[in-house]
């Protein structure tokens, strides 16, 4: 292919000019004031459950829709209908806005629905049992029209009742935290512990009804003059919903040394609730879900399998939950010995691994405990009350984020305790030191070499924990009675699969929201796309499957996958340096959205989500004078000294966001708004500078791939948000656009000097050639083809195609356009989509070939690869199943965004 010429770029005075000719002025004009075209896109959207089963006995879903640009006014709003054309109750509101000021996500919740429902413009339909949010006061009182909640506005009680009706189900909602000053291998039972209670610091409303009502609680765990691990939770309530949700999020701040015994070691985080009783005590019932929805069903008291038979009605009765009749009318040997019978008010379930729980019981504290059995993963769920009410409660990913436990305590006093931990007390501490002392890599030159053999960036006290995240979500029902075992069957179900109201692939790939055109639906058509298809296919299901297989569970872990394989111990190198956990290192969560946008696959849509949850809370940091950066890849997810804006990347959370309005994920993506001020703090190039650096605010080294690419989503993303920053947001996009155009070289310069408080790259006087393999696979193709569309900068569309044109040119098409060639370069079968999307949008033959070319033809993954996986048993591996000794999550996600968006751009040219 001979070279391809670029067109002149605007001198930097005519660039700056141009941004008053912007077609994107968002904010600029009132969002009712944009037309409304007439288009497909305005046809009713079917919504659908990802799962089967509709809502159950979930509060309430909440979905997200995209809409095509110009359809919806921005003050539109949206009527729901069941498939019979009855009126279903629904909440909106806006999520983004097109450049016009139209529609571009918009948020709905239900609280009521079960097979497909219909969403169009219209009048909403109000809710029979309206949410009603009263905030005077010292509390804030929510009614479901069925439950009531009173939410303390200061102290250490979160929730201080739910009632239903005139009874009273639960009161003192509140946090526990255990803390083990120091860390005992071998026996806990000399190791004290500190019990640290839960301190509200401010609570917000976030919605107040209709249909949803949403209040944030923020604070920290405090002991006297202590405080410390800061907690978000948001309680989320539905019209006529007999249950509550809550997501709960702590962010880790404090200490633990490596080498050393002493430090904050969590030894419990708790979620607890007091359980008014008011029946006998053969009258109070426990239940605790084990595998499926398997349940433990026994009373307090229990009146079957005695000697003496109180009657065939009775016993059914007791197992049933139902009221039993008056004892004057059971078999006298039996009332006359109640007295006898022991009444077992303590029960506890803990899951210490992904592959075992035990339950146990005891009348009391103080008494011995007998085993009630066991099994291998238990549902996270519980309910401990009478005939006359009850609390059901569920931690969801129970088993998968062990350890975690459910403890009732008391329920044979007229007062239980229910304790939810997400880190159960019976385990170890939560261990977050360091993993090795440093080996001698006390140099940046020693560090490097260690780089060269583990390919770990090691440098002392950067593995720190400080600032990392974790959030949980559980689920509780205020029972006017104890549930039927089909009830709480639907609950259990509720808490393992949270129900997902869902728009179908056909809206999401229509309404071109994310990187116009990047992709299509599933497509079999003939013998070469199916081929694809089929490949795309085996890597996601060998990735799910592997999850399960090497156990890649557990609480701070669940979610991600790892980087490399290890042929000769038929092991991923879960203990080798860089190689181990995989901190979306090439994008393998965009790949994952990607197939799920097209498919929409609900399988892949639960993976997605898990790593969603994970990468973004647990490997970046939100404290501390990182925050707004992520670790790379390593060992522990937070081990390695490569803190970087590139894992921190907030297109990784939009896709999540968008489709279910998740407002922690929310919260996640707006924190990174200033995260450009964090190359104050880090020097990315300090092991391999040669002279003395201070970082100068106006002139900071950024790069225009990994480190822009991570900035730019961020802004794009509360520009469009509308949030709080939203005005410096459209200007930061808007400006490092137009200066990334003007460089000599555009983005094949590299980097520029970034001036913080302008929020513009210097031009350069000299054109240089910066080109990285790394650049443009982490979400930078799929955020210019957004910024392509949505902004009219055709200089700045000029540079970017000309990158796309030139990082899979030959080496001597390099050095005829830019005076020299890009060096040694790898992952042209990723950087394929960079021609596909550049051959569309410049309608250039030849790069379309060159897409195809490289993508069957290059690195990455080949056709003549297996394409299948080998069995393992003993004693070659610890755990029998598969493996792909090929197969690398690098090559994966390339291939997987190559293949998606190859297809959708390109599928007609294919060879």
């Amino acid at each position: 292919m001979s070279p391809i010429p670029r067109r002149s770029l605007l001198k930097a005075a005519a660039v700056a000019g141009a941004a008053a000719q912007f077609s994107w002025a968002l904010g600029a004009r009132d969002a009712a004031a944009a037309p409304r075209a007439e288009s497909a896109g305005e046809d009713p959207v079917t919504l659908d459950w990802l799962e089967d089963g509709g809502l159950g006995a979930a509060p309430g879903s909440t979905v997200g829709v995209p809409w095509p640009k110009g359809v919806h006014r921005g003050d539109q709003t949206f009527a729901l209908a069941d498939a019979d054309g009855r009126a279903v109750p629904i909440q909106s509101w806006p999520l983004a806005y097109w450049p016009d000021g139209s529609l571009k996500w918009t948020a709905h919740a239900v609280s009521s629905g079960t097979g497909k429902l219909t969403l169009a413009a219209g009048t909403p339909a109000a809710p029979e049992k309206k949410v009603t949010v009263d905030q005077r006061g010292g509390t804030v009182d929510i009614s479901t029209g069925v439950i009531a909640a009173r939410i303390a506005k200061s102290g250490a009680t979160l929730v201080k009742s739910v009632t239903r009706g005139s009874t009273e189900i639960a009161r003192n909602g509140r946090l526990v935290l255990l803390r083990q000053p120091e860390f005992a291998d071998g026996d806990q039972s000399t190791v004290r512990t500190e019990r640290f209670d839960g301190a509200i610091d401010e609570v917000t409303v976030e919605q107040a009804g209709p249909v949803r009502a949403v209040v944030r609680v923020d604070g920290r765990h405090r002991k006297g003059h202590r405080s410390w691990l800061p907690f978000s939770i948001r309680l989320y309530f539905y019209a006529g919903a007999d249950s509550f949700r809550m997501v709960h999020t702590i962010t880790y701040d404090g200490t633990q040394e490596p080498g050393r015994a002493s430090g904050d070691f969590i030894r419990g985080i708790g979620v607890r609730f007091t359980v008014p009783l008011r029946d006998e005590s053969y009258d109070r019932h426990i239940r605790i879900g084990g595998e499926g929805t398997g349940l433990l069903r026994e009373a307090v008291k229990g009146i079957t399998g005695l000697r003496r038979d109180p009657g065939a009605a009775v016993q059914a009765a007791q197992f049933a939950g139902e009221k039993l009749p008056d004892p004057a009318t059971w078999d006298q040997r039996v009332t006359t010995r109640l007295q006898y019978i022991p009444e077992w008010g303590d029960y506890t379930l803990s899951q210490l691994s992904a592959d075992g729980f035990a339950l146990r019981k005891r009348t009391k504290k103080g008494y011995g405990w007998i085993g009630a059995g066991g099994g291998r993963r238990a549902s996270g769920f519980g309910y401990v009350g009478g005939v006359s009410g009850g609390l059901s409660f569920g931690l969801r990913d129970f088993w998968e984020k062990h350890p975690a436990q459910l403890d009732i305590r008391d329920a044979h006093t007229d007062a239980a305790e229910v304790t939810l931990w997400l880190w159960s007390p019976e385990a170890q501490p939560m261990d977050l030191r360091f993993y090795h002392d440093g080996m001698g890599q006390d140099t940046f030159p020693e560090q490097l070499e260690g780089l060269n053999i583990t390919y770990e960036d090691y440098e002392p006290e950067f593995g720190t924990p400080y600032g990392i995240a974790r959030t949980s979500e559980l689920l509780f029902w205020a029972n006017e009675s104890t549930p039927s075992a089909e009830k709480l069957a639907e609950q259990v179900e509720a808490v393992r699969v949270l129900p997902q109201l869902a728009a179908p692939p056909k809206q999401l790939i229509g309404a071109k929201v994310f990187g116009p055109g990047l992709f299509s639906a599933p497509d079999r058509s003939t013998p070469a796309k199916a081929k694809i298809e089929d490949h795309l296919d085996f890597l996601f299901t060998y990735y799910k499957d592997q999850v399960e297989m090497r156990r890649w569970y557990g609480f701070w872990d669940y979610g991600d996958i790892m980087h490399t394989y290890d042929t000769a111990r038929h092991q991923w190198r879960y203990d080798v340096g860089g190689y181990a956990w995989d901190n979306s290192e090439l994008s393998p969560d965009l790949w994952l959205w990607y197939a799920y946008l097209r498919s929409g696959r609900a399988d892949i849509f639960r993976f997605a989500e898990a790593m969603t949850r994970h990468t973004g809370e647990v490997d970046v940091y939100h404290l501390g004078k990182w925050a707004g950066l992520g670790t790379r890849h390593g060992v522990q997810h937070w081990a390695d000294s490569a803190k970087q804006q590139r894992i921190a990347n907030t297109t990784y959370r939009r896709y999540y966001y968008f489709l279910t309005a998740d407002e922690r994920v929310g919260d996640l993506m707006h924190a990174n708004v200033d995260s450009d001020e964090t190359f104050l703090a880090l020097d990315p190039l300090r092991k391999i500078r040669t002279e003395p650096y201070t970082p100068d605010r106006h002139a900071l080294s950024i790069g225009f791939g990994t480190d822009w690419s991570g900035l730019v989503s961020a802004w794009l993303t509360e520009w469009e948000r509308r949030g709080p920053k939203g005005e410096k947001a459209k200007a930061r996009v808007l400006s490092t656009m137009e200066t990334i155009a003007a460089q000599p070289n555009g983005f094949v310069q590299g980097s520029g000097l970034y001036d913080l408080d302008t929020g513009k790259f210097a031009i350069a006087e000299e054109p240089v050639v910066g080109v990285s393999h790394l650049s443009a696979v982490f979400g930078l193709n799929e955020l210019c083809a957004e910024l392509i569309d949505l902004v009219d900068m055709p200089v700045f569309n000029e540079a970017y195609y000309d990158y796309c044109r030139y990082f899979n040119a030959t080496k001597a098409q390099q050095t005829a356009r830019y005076g020299s060639n890009f060096g040694s370069l790898i992952l042209f079968q990723g950087h394929s989509r960079l021609d596909a999307y550049a051959a569309v949008q410049t309608g250039d033959d030849q790069l379309a070939d060159r897409a195809w070319d490289k993508f069957y033809h290059s690195d990455g993954y080949q056709e003549s690869a297996p394409w299948r996986t080998e069995k393992v048993t003993g004693p070659t591996a610890p755990v029998a199943g598969d493996e792909a000794t090929w197969v690398s999550t690098n090559d994966t996600a390339l291939y997987g965004l190559a293949a998606i968006e190859n297809l959708a751009l390109l599928g007609h040219r294919m060879p």
